[in-house]
């Protein structure tokens, strides 16, 4: 009998449910979509039930396809990573899920910069004081709910990112663990020592607060029947932030090898080695992924906006009824006509780290068409790349020689030729969109046994696309311009 492990990647649109088999092939999968909710303007937030709820509806339609014969012997999970929550003893929720896209603490960073907190941050956590991470909206969800504030002082308050709740519902309480990735997303997790930082915590006013138990991203972290879907509990051995299952996934298993996820947003990760690194050029240090044997670490430049940008056209525009329509629709056109959007829909990541900024599309004229706007959507996306990459170099100070690209929208292949253009290196996908649920797999494989070795994991999706670069001066060109534009309307 063959056995399978199970992925289920929680995104921030939906989750999917992917079967693999010890091959890292790809034997049934299943996505449901799931909702965001903005009460307020720059806040965004998610039912945790419904989360909870999407997950056990993804993972009964991926099950519904399976072989009759599948023996399911490990669970992985990979999630978004900065999205968190607080519940109670009883595990009910105190808040809604506090989405990484939301805004709200926006002023409490901007109190807290400049003074002896940002270099602790920084020094204890790898990162930079700004709302993408959640330790300042928790900050904030104590000073301004009382009913919060109450059961963090009374210590009835347990925090959570997306990969805590779902074990935490999955296992019915009994198991209260993260990882070291997503654990590190939090400015409240210290990357040299691997455990919660007493001086961070108490920084955001978080004292009395419970934190999750941080393990390796490969660990025995419980075991659950998915409420009656399995007729046993089987192990859940995987648990790792999106990103970085991604790189795992990916195969970025030694320094210097990086890789860009394109969904949402993006996080383009590099391998760095055993020791952190600090970043000069805006990027952020963060472990890059974590077996029993050993902790791997990355430079990260995170771009707030991407694959949002397609989306955003698509549901409050109106251009199209399917993202797979855009690479026709810029195709159609020669260059994107003077047209660029700046993607500052929740501001600008790395390395540009505006988060007041708003977004905009600039260069219309009465010459312009939706095509030309889809072009300008597209061509943000390779141009945050570039600009990350670029600022990697220089922390590095090694030329990237080639970069490993998974996501949806990786099967845009004037996407992809965009990008090699503008890099001028070599632009590799395993043809695999699932990369995130793969690297889960992969954890939870070796947790298992499924999988000997790291090193065992090389030989497993050799199969590559590569797009070369070629006659990238318009793109360049165009790059110059919308550089111009960041700097004038940012």
């Amino acid at each position: 009998m063959s056995k399978y492990i199970l992925a289920i990647d929680q995104g921030t649109s939906g989750t999917k449910s992917v079967l693999f088999d010890d091959r890292g092939a790809i034997v049934a999968k299943a996505s449901v979509e799931l909702t965001s909710y903005y009460p307020e303007v720059g806040f965004v937030e998610q039912n945790p039930d419904e989360i909870y709820a999407n997950v056990l509806e993804s993972v009964r339609a991926c099950l519904k396809s399976a072989p009759t014969a599948a023996e399911n012997v490990a669970v992985g999970v990979s999630n978004q990573r900065e999205t968190f929550l607080l519940w109670d003893k009883s595990g009910e929720p105190l808040t809604r899920a506090i989405s990484w896209q939301c805004k709200r603490s926006a002023g409490i960073c901007e109190r807290l910069k400049g003074t002896d907190a940002e270099a602790e941050v920084k020094a204890r956590t790898g990162l930079i004081i700004d709302p993408y991470f959640s330790g300042s909206k928790l900050a904030w969800l104590i000073e301004n709910d009382p009913k919060v504030k109450d059961a963090v002082e009374s210590g009835n308050a347990y925090f959570g990112n997306i990969d805590t709740w779902i074990l935490y519902r999955l296992t019915r309480g009994a198991s209260y663990y993260t990882d070291y990735t997503n654990a590190s997303r939090t400015l409240l997790f210290n990357i040299h020592t691997l455990d919660w930082d007493k001086t961070l915590i108490e920084t955001f006013g978080a004292k009395g607060l419970n934190f999750p138990i941080a393990r390796p991203s490969s660990f025995r972290f419980g075991a659950s029947d998915f409420e009656g879907i399995f007729p046993v509990p089987i192990p859940i051995g995987g648990m790792i932030g999106d990103s970085h299952a991604a790189a795992f996934g990916e195969g970025c298993f030694a320094p210097g090898e990086a890789k860009a996820t394109l969904g949402t947003g993006s996080s383009i990760l590099c391998n760095i080695g055993s020791e952190p690194k600090t970043s000069k050029e805006g990027m952020v240090t963060t472990i890059c992924w974590s077996t029993n044997k050993r902790v791997d670490y990355a430079l990260e430049g995170v771009i707030v906006t991407c694959g949002a940008t397609i989306t955003w056209l698509r549901d409050q525009l109106g251009l199209f009824e399917s993202s797979k329509e855009t690479e026709k629709m810029a195709q159609s056109v020669e260059d994107n006509g003077g047209v660029y959007i700046i993607p500052a829909f929740s501001g600008m990541g790395a390395p540009h780290w505006k988060m007041d900024a708003k977004a905009s599309i600039v260069g219309l004229t009465f010459g312009a068409d939706k095509n030309h706007v889809a072009r300008a959507a597209l061509e943000s996306v390779a141009f945050q790349i570039k600009d990350v990459v670029t600022a990697m170099e220089k922390d590095s100070g090694t030329p990237l020689q080639k970069l490993k690209l998974d996501g949806g929208m990786t099967s845009n292949r004037l996407l992809m030729q965009l990008i090699a253009d503008l890099l001028e290196v070599e632009i590799v996908t395993i043809g695999l969109a699932e990369v995130s649920a793969l690297g889960a797999a992969y954890m939870a494989g070796l947790e298992v046994g499924v999988f000997e070795s790291i090193g065992s994991l090389r030989s497993l999706h050799t199969e590559q696309k590569v797009f070369k670069p070629g006659n990238g001066e318009q793109i360049k060109a165009d790059h110059e311009v919308w550089r111009q534009m960041i700097d004038k309307h940012c």
